[in-house]
């Protein structure tokens, strides 16, 4: 059976944990003490946060710790109910073990409805004497600041590439590839400190190949060249909108790209444009202006043609 390797390397303990230092040492102070507040994960996805909260009660607890944890995706359920029954339910009963508490995990806790927060927020405070819990979000602006003032916020950050490229090589030589640099740049690239994104790619990359090269990840996910976005950019400045057309639909086609992956390269290529930096932001405004179209619903293709018009207009000021 093939193991999906997200699963098969996530961090079992919280020294396996990388890229959060800061984090983990404070964590580990935590289960050294068997004591620890209510805990909000804030961060980006695929950079350890539920590994961290997994790791967390298997230190605690040991051999017993799934008895001991309830993990509970928000975004699936995301209502009143939820808190009120299974959380309730969980809480209600006392941890097996040396530890006085049990842990509750929310994932994903900024799905949360409203009405569920404050029925969490309750529920937090009726429990607090044998239960604590973990809440993981990606944005803590959309938990309520009555949750927030009771946990212990942790700001994870996206892995650097220096720490993503060390884990990505451990992985390819435990499973007998050749992993290039040129590789790891444009898989670092895509995944922009994912690191559950990063071992995805490489998977799936390793199903075709055992020599992992540039030309080859680049065949697995939906990535333009640069070469490609820059002649796109430039052909709408200098007012040949046709052409940019054409060449944008060219490369939609030959990576089976998405209009906000289009969007997303075109924002990242901007910087290393050789134009000047008042031009420059006024491009960037314009992506994030049509970025936010197309995440509300509307027609990417009337959207991709009228980004490239406002390139045009704004190349000819």
């Amino acid at each position: 059976m093939v193991e999906v390797w997200t699963e098969k390397y996530r961090p079992k303990k919280l020294s396996e944990v990388k890229g959060q230092e800061d984090i983990v040492s404070r964590l580990q102070a935590f289960v050294k003490s068997k004591s620890m507040p209510n805990l909000l994960f804030a961060g980006p996805a695929g950079v350890g946060k539920t590994a961290s909260a997994i790791a967390i009660a298997r230190e605690l607890f040991g051999e017993n710790w799934e008895d001991n944890i309830l993990e509970l995706n928000a975004s699936d359920e995301r209502g009143i109910d939820v808190i009120r029954n299974k959380v309730k339910d969980f809480a209600r009963t006392r941890a097996v073990a040396e530890v006085p508490f049990k842990i509750i995990y929310l994932d994903e806790a900024d799905a949360l409805t409203k009405e569920a927060q404050q029925a969490l927020r309750r529920t937090m405070e009726d429990y607090s004497g044998n239960t604590r819990f973990i809440l993981s979000c990606n944005y803590s602006s959309k938990i309520i600041s009555p949750i927030q003032s009771r946990c212990a916020i942790f700001r994870f950050k996206p892995l650097e590439k220096p720490v993503a490229s060390k884990l990505l090589k451990d992985i390819a030589k435990k499973e007998g590839l050749k992993l290039k640099d040129d590789a790891i740049d444009i898989i670092y690239r895509t995944s922009e400190g994912d690191m559950r994104k990063a071992e995805n790619i490489l998977q799936a990359t390793s199903s075709i190949t055992k020599n992992i090269d540039k030309k080859s990840v680049a065949s697995v996910i939906s990535f333009a060249e640069p070469k490609e976005i820059e002649s796109i950019v430039k052909s709408a400045l200098a007012g040949k909108f046709k052409d940019a057309k054409e060449t944008l639909g060219k490369a939609m086609v030959k990576h089976g790209l998405s209009g906000l992956d289009i969007i997303k390269q075109i924002q990242q290529q901007l910087w290393n444009l050789d134009v000047d930096d008042k031009q420059k932001v006024e491009l960037i405004k314009v992506c994030g202006e049509y970025e936010f179209r197309l995440v509300e619903g509307s027609n990417e293709f009337v959207q991709l043609d009228s980004l490239l018009a406002e390139f045009a207009l704004i190349g000819s000021k």
